[in-house]
């Protein structure tokens, strides 16, 4: 990293912005960081254990303002999550790439064609059997969110599974509004049972609430962050989830707090690190949710708006699979 350019940080930074707390780790790790390899062979710079704290009151939402972050992606993965849908079908019907880089990789392997990404979308997209076949992740994030598997003995030592699995969303918005003072308002995505199945085992795995003077808190455990492509996705995530869980709830919004285990930046990215930690942060996002839908469960793209969102120009870099 250019020395002049760490030496000026502490003055790009803009300390009191919320997004200062991103660029210090960010900086933190580029400069301290441990070099270790990783299951993608990229390698990377890593330290474990980090804490990031988001005000969302006045319908604050962590958009980070030194890069575009494309917001509309993020929410519409948050609503494909509460499907429960795991085929990348849907989401690339509207759009959105950001998982398709896992089923074309299988795809290249198993079969020697080097198709590109858009003619593997379109695929998905036009040909229904081709994606059962080849777009699904297997059981991921929604599919534990909303069904996660349960058992049921039909014999000594057998066990049959249930055609209906739990739906942790709905327990959560249950016990939110009906004991808010639990210690048990959890949703998790690490099933240990299934986690060979998954195209990618989750990397926010764990969130749990807090309620207290009728504001609901959120945290989410991170075990694995990739923190210049992932976690600008993933705070803004847990931020929406957190607004929709409150007004589901009758609450009014707190904070997100993020807690991350492997927080790690891909040695391929030093364009984007040197880049980003060059500009300041400005600017404070607001999101506004334009109706309340009768469930957790029926939010659209549209329900969301977000203003007052003027970030620097995005900064790409490629994605380790």
């Amino acid at each position: 990293m250019d020395p002049a350019l760490q030496s000026r940080a502490p003055q790009a930074a803009a300390h009191d912005h919320f997004e200062a707390q991103y660029l210090d780790l960010m900086r933190r790790i580029w400069t301290h960081g441990h070099e270790r390899s990783d299951r993608t062979g990229v390698g990377t710079r890593s330290l474990f254990g980090a804490n990031m704290r988001f005000d969302l009151g006045g319908n604050a939402i962590p958009l980070l303002t030194t890069k575009r972050v494309y917001w509309k992606a993020a929410a519409r993965e948050m609503l494909w999550f509460l499907t429960g849908d795991t085929n990348i079908r849907a989401l690339v019907a509207q759009g959105v790439h950001i998982w398709t880089d896992w089923p074309l990789e299988s795809y290249r392997r198993a079969t020697g064609d080097a198709i590109d990404r858009d003619a593997f979308e379109a695929r998905i997209v036009a040909d229904a059997d081709f994606a059962a076949r080849w777009g699904d992740l297997g059981p991921v994030y929604g599919k534990q969110w909303v069904d996660w598997p349960v058992y049921e003995p039909v014999g000594e030592g057998l066990f049959r599974q249930r055609d209906k699995g739990i739906n942790q969303i709905a327990e959560l918005v249950d016990s939110l509004r009906n004991n808010p003072g639990s210690r048990r308002h959890i949703f998790e995505g690490w099933n240990v049972a299934e986690l060979d199945r998954m195209a990618l085992p989750p990397c926010h795995k764990t969130y749990q609430f807090f309620v207290a003077d009728r504001k609901l808190t959120g945290l989410l455990y991170q075990r694995s962050c990739d923190l210049a492509l992932g976690v600008p996705f993933n705070i803004f995530s847990a931020a929406l989830i957190i607004r929709m869980l409150a007004q589901q709830c009758d609450l009014e919004p707190g904070e997100l707090i993020w807690n991350g285990g492997d927080v790690h930046l891909y040695l391929n990215h030093a364009e984007l690190v040197e880049t980003q930690l060059a500009r300041t942060p400005s600017g404070s996002p607001k999101l506004h949710i334009l109706r309340r839908p009768d469930s957790i469960f029926d939010y659209a793209i549209e329900d969301f708006e977000v203003r007052d969102y003027a970030p620097q120009a995005h900064i790409s870099a490629p994605v380790a699979v």
